[in-house]
């Protein structure tokens, strides 16, 4: 091994940590822009500023896309743009803590989804991950006898969080991330264009505020943010970058009452620490 690969190995994971800070901050930052602004028209905002300054910034990317490069970006992209779509739309009806605590369980479905996807054998103590996580949904999100919509499109978004990873642990390896991130941001930019056509068109972020978030979103949180993940998962297992992206949960619960004004249950709490159990079981038992 390299002296170089040697050190890029070394900071691949503090890297990772400042993403999933910026991610557990864009919950909260997130929540009062949403409520000024529309949903898809939000982060179509935000794709699409991701996009253009990635180009703007290396404008000779274009000459990495070919077709063994584009078609497994653009699915990766998908369920990348899905998720957003899902965890945006649930983060507008429930609360920023939750929300980031139900986002985490994509690290259960990750395993889940490589069983049936690429035959992995699930053992008997990811089963039990899977019930203890439940579990911890369950307190999380349970009003009454029922589960709040908000939770659920967010637990749709974890699912295809988790169908994200296994499709960049698959088709990273030797291939250019930041040409790969930009073809994934595309995808997104599409995806969140035709669901703001579907609700009637679109419009700009309507003051300076939730512009200001959707600059910080676009740069930070989302250009910045996937070029690592597409690069760590290129040289990291899925396992390890896993167990680091879940400190996101973590970060979104101590900014959401930090600065969203937010409390936490008993209920909620026991709920919480249930999942992020869960979530570290079954990812540190492989690494």
């Amino acid at each position: 091994m390299s002296t170089q690969h040697a050190t890029r190995l070394k900071l691949a994971p503090w890297a990772l940590l400042l993403v999933a800070a910026s991610w557990g901050l864009a919950f909260v930052i997130m929540k009062d822009s949403i409520a000024r602004q529309s949903v898809n028209n939000f982060l179509f905002s935000r794709f699409a500023l991701a996009v253009l300054v990635m180009l703007l910034l290396r404008p000779q990317v274009f000459k990495l896309f070919k077709k063994d490069l584009v078609i497994p970006s653009a699915f990766a992209g998908f369920f990348l743009g899905s998720g957003y779509i899902l965890q945006t739309l649930g983060l507008e009806r429930t609360g920023a803590a939750i929300t980031g605590f139900i986002t985490g369980l994509y690290v259960v479905f990750t395993p889940l989804i490589a069983a049936v996807i690429l035959k992995a054998r699930i053992t008997r103590l990811t089963w039990g991950c899977v019930v203890l996580a439940t579990i911890g949904l369950a307190l999380l999100s349970l009003r009454g006898w029922s589960i709040g919509f908000g939770e659920l499109l967010v637990l749709g978004s974890a699912l295809c969080f988790g169908a994200h990873i296994i499709s960049l642990g698959k088709w990273s390896n030797g291939r250019d991330a930041y040409a790969m991130t930009v073809i994934q941001l595309a995808m997104c930019t599409l995806l969140s264009g035709l669901a703001s056509i579907a609700e009637g068109g679109y419009s700009a972020p309507p003051d300076w505020g939730v512009w200001a978030t959707v600059i910080f979103t676009a740069v930070v949180c989302t250009a910045m943010a996937f070029v690592v993940q597409t690069w760590a998962q290129a040289h990291m297992t899925t396992t390890k970058v896993a167990v680091i992206l879940t400190m996101e949960v973590v970060f979104a619960a101590i900014f959401a009452i930090i600065f969203g004004g937010e409390r936490l249950t008993l209920q909620t709490a026991l709920g919480g620490t249930l999942v992020v159990i869960a979530m570290y079981v079954i990812v540190i038992k492989d690494s």
